[in-house]
């Protein structure tokens, strides 16, 4: 038999044409708009509180935040408009002279120095640069001492320098248009912005911020966070402990299953933890069953509870630019080249926020012993409710894991929430992380979920089909989601049953039909994701998928039927009834054809494709705590049915009324 040997792909360009003119250099603006990903992540349209525009927003704030950090200026003004954003501080003041170069050159900024900024987000040098890059407009001026510096550019290129007198108070003001080339149909979002500034202000105390000429203060830090966020009362008043660069406050919610859990460094807020919140919950957990002298389950000790920490880090490391999650596991060396000590330093993350938890928890336990009792007996009643599911949660899992290998219902994808960093070659100048677009469609279903199967991306978008209705949970314990083989195989395929740390998916999209069996359906769901993980939801993580409800279109001009097939139109997807009578007027004409969509498995899934992929609309399901949930579900979802009813008969509005309130 003869050998064969394999002599690696053959070249099928030439050689010679890989030249010195294909050696290229990038400067620092054009770099950012080539890979924008690098900087701030993902881009899209302001629909998710990860878009890029929001990252623009926060690094522009985060150099105000580090001078109030300093002791310059308690006040900063942020007004924001669907398209604009626009940050006046009044600290110091970047100065004059270094005003360009701060703005538009990589690795330039006053945060290297330890002296001027001791404990910084933004110690790269990018953020401001960033913004320039991706922005359309995009101006920068600094005020001091009656002068200013005024500095104009589009796209990141310099159009206009201006210097001058003044009688501004000191500070820097930055205004930013974001580039709709690269954000497509952007607008910013109120809430999201609204709910940003907030936490800068927990983190912040006496600092003013006007969001639109309206005041957000806080004076109690991560109490009022705790406060503002808990949609469920505390058993106890919330526990908060201050220290040299720490903060804590945390509470057990009376009728809350799960932990909750708000993170923090250098006034950033890290949505996906990191090793100082890993710390956290290790040591909370441990001073309390060492203060009972009872080998109490970690779980049991941390179920219900909701919790925030803060920590300063002088030379924080964050998995990535965005910094969303603390990857630094020491703090900075012990002291500066002047020999000054630095804040929190030489010791891990974990070692220090450990020994502050032992040290502050331990003592406030011991004197307040009727918070001690009542937490004591919450973990007694947690122990008791999960070992009386035991046995049922036991054979649960052990059914889901058998159904996994051979789970119809799911029809998974390749990359999860919950996967290691992606590893970074040498050379790697892209930041994009396939996990953060990891989802999970829960569908109505066959015919839905085939349709989303056929055309999905099967390396982010996996596909669970629900069998109909799904049970109303509304007033049953956590026994019914191991019972009940379709919610104990979703929470096993999203993998929550001890909490969000192992996560698979970064968005649950409930995708249903848009009629009223759809609409229930959507209802079943969001009740089992409040009643059992309602962290799932305050964190972001559910979403609904809006779907044409209309497709109107029309051959295009000059075409003509193709042989055995149809002419190519032109097609418009309407969500709504608005979209649907200007699409009509836009493509008027003898062969304009109006589809009415009445389910999702109506759909093609040559179709399908635009409506899942990077256009696709998702409406997130927010949580707060003047949504009053437990009364909305137990108005909507309880056994009071002759009250709903009577409310529908009395607010029904029928087709002829319509009409008559139009005709007057």
């Amino acid at each position: 038999m003869s050998e064969e040997i394999f002599e690696g792909p053959q070249a099928t360009k030439d050689a010679s044409a890989y030249s010195d003119s294909s050696i290229r250099h990038l400067d620092d603006m054009e770099h950012i708009r080539r890979r924008p990903g690098m900087y701030i992540g993902r881009l899209g349209d302001g629909s998710q509180p990860e878009d890029g525009i929001y990252v623009l927003l926060k690094e522009s704030i985060d150099n105000s935040i580090d001078e109030f950090n300093e002791g310059f200026g308690k006040k900063i003004e942020v007004d924001i408009t669907d398209t604009m954003a626009t940050i006046r501080d009044y600290g110091r003041g970047i100065p004059l002279g270094s005003l360009i170069p701060a703005v538009s050159k990589l690795n330039t900024g006053g945060k290297y120095d330890n002296d001027q900024y001791t404990a910084s987000v933004g110690l790269n040098g990018v953020g401001l640069k960033a913004v320039n890059a991706l922005a359309k407009t995009f101006v920068a001026c600094s005020y001091r001492d009656g002068k200013f510096h005024r500095a104009t550019f589009e796209q990141g290129k310099l159009v206009k320098d201006e210097e001058g007198k003044t009688q501004e108070e000191n500070g820097t003001f930055i205004s930013f248009v974001p580039d709709p080339t690269l954000f497509v149909n952007y607008r910013f979002r109120s809430e999201f912005v609204a709910d940003m500034l907030r936490n800068y202000t927990y983190l912040n105390t006496g600092l003013s911020i006007f969001h639109n000429g309206q005041r957000i203060l806080s004076r109690n830090g991560l109490e009022d966070l705790l406060t503002d966020k808990m949609t469920d009362e505390g058993i106890y008043p919330i526990v908060h402990i201050k220290g040299e660069g720490i903060e804590i406050a945390f509470t057990h919610a009376k009728n809350q299953n799960g932990e909750e859990y708000y993170s923090f460094v250098n006034g950033q807020n890290t949505t996906q933890g990191g090793t100082h919140q890993a710390a956290f919950k290790e040591h909370i957990a441990r001073t309390i069953k060492e203060y009972t002298g009872k080998n109490y389950e970690v779980q049991d000790v941390r179920n219900g509870m909701v919790a925030a920490i803060a920590i300063r880090v002088v030379e924080p490391m964050f998995e990535s630019q965005t910094k969303i999650k603390l990857g630094s596991l020491y703090m900075a060396p012990d002291k500066d080249k002047d020999g000054k000590p630095f804040m929190l330093s030489g010791v891990s993350v974990n070692k220090f926020v450990g020994d502050f938890i032992k040290e502050q928890v331990d003592n406030f336990l011991h004197r307040n012993l009727d918070i001690a009792e009542v937490i004591q007996q919450k973990i007694q009643e947690s122990e008791k409710e999960r070992k009386a599911m035991a046995g049922v949660a036991k054979l649960a899992r052990e059914r889901a894991k058998k159904a996994n290998l051979h789970n119809k219902k799911l029809r998974d994808c390749h990359v999860h929430y919950s996967d290691p960093a992606p590893k970074r070659k040498k050379g790697d100048d892209d930041d994009y992380d396939p996990r953060q677009d990891s989802s999970i469609f829960i569908t109505e279903g066959n015919s839905a979920s085939g349709s989303i199967t056929q055309c999905r991306d099967v390396n982010t978008q996996a596909v669970f089909s629900l069998r109909g209705k799904p049970l109303n949970c509304y007033g049953l314990t956590k026994k019914v989601v191991y019972e009940n083989e379709e919610f104990n195989l979703l929470q096993a395929a999203l993998n929550i049953e001890d909490g969000l740390d192992g996560l698979r998916y970064n968005k649950v999209i409930i995708a249903t039909d848009a009629d009223v069996d759809g609409m229930h359906i959507r209802l079943l769901m969001m009740t089992f994701f409040l009643q059992f993980f309602p962290d799932l939801v305050k964190k972001g993580h559910v979403h609904i998928l809006q779907t044409p409800l209309f497709r109107v279109r029309n051959k295009k001009k000059g075409a003509k039927d193709k042989k055995g097939g149809r002419a190519e139109f032109e097609t418009a997807y309407c969500y709504t009834e608005e979209e649907r009578l200007e699409a009509i007027e836009r493509l008027a004409g003898p062969t304009m054809e109006i589809t009415r969509f009445k389910g999702l498995g109506e759909i093609s899934a040559d179709e399908f494709k635009h409506f899942i992929g990077p256009d696709m609309r998702l409406e997130p399901v927010t949580l707060h705590k003047s949504d009053q949930v437990a009364g909305l579900l137990s108005y909507y979802m309880g056994k009071n049915t002759m009250e709903r009813q009577n409310f529908i008969i009395d607010n029904l509005v029928v087709e002829e009324d319509l009409v008559e309130e139009e005709s007057v």
